[in-house]
C-alpha cells in the first residue's frame, strides 16, 4: 500500500481517515492508471464506491486489473499514454484484497493480518502444541503472500523462521523446503535470540519513558446534534456545554470563553456570554473587533481556559486522564486548531498538555 500516505473524507461533519495506492482500472478495453482510495469505515473508491465485497467483484470482473494484456492501450490521464509490450504485475487479486483489508485494520488501529500472525506465533512459542502450530499456519497463510517476508522486519531471514515453524517436520513449506528437525531447531533458536534482542532493546529505551504513545489515538471528530446525558469522550470538545469561570466571569462552554476574551468590544462580549449554544457564539463574535495581538496570545488563552474547565470539573478530568498517553486528534474547521492530515492540531496538543498537568497535580508534582 502507499505507506504513510494519508487522505480523508468528511461524512456528516466527521473526518474519516483514509489512504491510497495506485491501481489500473480497465474500462472499454483500455487501462487507466489511477488511485484506489481506502477509508477507515471500509468505504473504497475505484471510480465507484464499494466495500471489500464490492472490491472483490471489481477484481473478479477485471474492472480493477491485476492482469495486463500485451498490446493494450494505457493512460495516466493528462500525463501520458502508452501501449503495453511485456507487462508484468506484481500483485494478484487476492493479494490486493488482502492489502486493502489490512489497510482498513491499520486505519482503525486494529491488528492487521501480520499482527495476528505474530500473536499466533507468540501463543505457539509459549505452548509448542500442535493446535497452536496449526493456528499459526492459518494466520501465516492469511497474510498476503507478497508481504509475508516483511512480517518479522528482518530482511536477512525474511519469513523463513515463520514458514518453518508453521510447517510440520517432514512436510514442505510454502516455498517447497522440506522441514527437518534441525531446521525446526534453528527456527526456534532464531526466535529465542530475537526475544533476547528485543528485551535488550526495551531495557535500553530512554529512561524517561517510551518515544511513542502506548495508547491508541483518540479522535475528537464529531459534535452531537443534541448533547446526550452521557456524552462520553465528546465532553472533551470545546463545544461541550458546561459552566467555566475565567477571570471573574462565568461562561457556558470553552467556545464562549475563548471568543469573549478575544474581542475588545464589551457589547459583543456580553452577547457572546448570552449566546444559547456554542454554535451561535461565532455568529455573535463574527462582526466584533478582535484584539490586535490575539494571534500571539490565543494559544496561552486557550490553555488557561482548558485548565479551568478540567480543574473545575473533576469528572471531566477523569475522562481526559483515562485517555492515557494517547495522541488526541481534534477535528475543527481551523487548520491551526485542528489535526488531520494538514492541521497543526493545537487543540489536541493542549488537551494532552492539560492531561499531563492533571496527572502531575494528582501525583503531587504540581500544586
Amino acid at each position: 500500500m502507499a505507506v504513510g500516505r494519508r487522505t480523508y473524507r468528511v461524512v456528516d461533519g466527521e473526518q474519516i481517515e483514509g489512504t491510497w495506492r495506485p491501481i489500473f482500472i480497465r474500462n472499454g478495453g483500455s487501462y487507466f492508471l489511477t488511485d484506489l482510495l481506502v477509508f477507515a469505515d471500509g468505504a473504497i473508491y475505484c471510480w465507484d464506491w464499494v466495500d471489500l465485497g464490492g472490491l472483490r467483484e471489481k477484481l473478479d470482473s477485471g474492472w480493477v486489473a491485476t492482469h495486463l494484456e500485451p498490446g493494450a492501450n494505457a493512460s495516466a490521464h493528462q500525463l501520458a499514454s502508452w501501449r503495453f509490450d511485456e507487462p508484468q504485475m506484481w500483485v494478484t487479486a487476492e493479494e490486493l484484497l488482502g492489502e486493502v483489508a489490512d489497510e482498513i485494520d491499520q486505519l482503525n488501529d486494529r491488528p492487521d493480518s501480520t499482527d495476528r500472525c505474530l500473536q499466533a506465533l507468540d501463543r505457539y512459542l509459549e505452548t509448542r502444541t500442535e493446535a497452536y502450530r496449526q493456528a499459526l499456519r492459518a494466520a501465516y497463510l492469511a497474510v498476503p503472500e507478497h508481504v509475508r517476508h516483511y512480517a518479522l522486519g528482518d530482511m536477512d531471514a525474511k519469513d523463513w523462521p515463520l514458514r518453518v515453524l508453521c510447517t510440520q517436520i517432514g512436510e514442505r513449506t510454502t516455498h517447497g523446503e522440506l522441514v527437518t528437525d534441525s531446521m525446526h531447531a534453528d527456527a526456534l533458536k532464531y526466535f529465542e535470540d530475537r526475544e533476547r534482542s528485543m528485551t535488550d532493546w526495551r531495557e535500553n529505551r530512554p529512561a524517561d519513558g517510551p518515544d511513542q504513545a502506548q495508547d491508541p489515538t483518540v479522535k475528537l471528530a464529531s459534535i452531537p446534534g443534541k448533547w446526550p446525558a452521557n456524552p462520553g469522550i465528546a465532553c472533551l470538545r470545546n463545544e461541550y456545554p458546561i459552566t467555566i469561570e475565567v477571570g471573574g466571569h462565568t461562561y457556558a462552554s470553552v467556545v464562549h470563553a475563548y471568543w469573549a476574551l478575544a474581542t475588545t468590544d464589551e457589547t459583543a462580549r456580553a452577547a457572546i456570554r448570552r449566546a444559547p449554544t456554542s454554535f451561535t457564539v461565532e455568529r455573535a463574535a463574527g462582526q466584533a473587533p478582535i484584539k490586535q495581538n490575539w494571534p500571539h496570545v490565543r494559544l496561552t488563552v486557550m490553555h488557561a481556559i482548558l485548565r479551568a474547565k478540567f480543574n473545575q470539573h473533576p469528572a471531566l478530568a477523569d475522562i481526559l486522564v483515562a485517555t492515557g498517553d494517547a495522541r488526541i486528534d481534534y477535528n475543527i474547521s481551523s487548520a491551526y486548531w485542528s489535526g488531520g492530515t494538514k492541521g497543526r492540531n493545537w487543540l489536541g496538543r493542549l488537551l494532552e498538555l492539560v492531561r499531563s498537568e492533571i496527572v502531575a497535580q494528582r501525583a503531587g508534582f504540581l500544586p
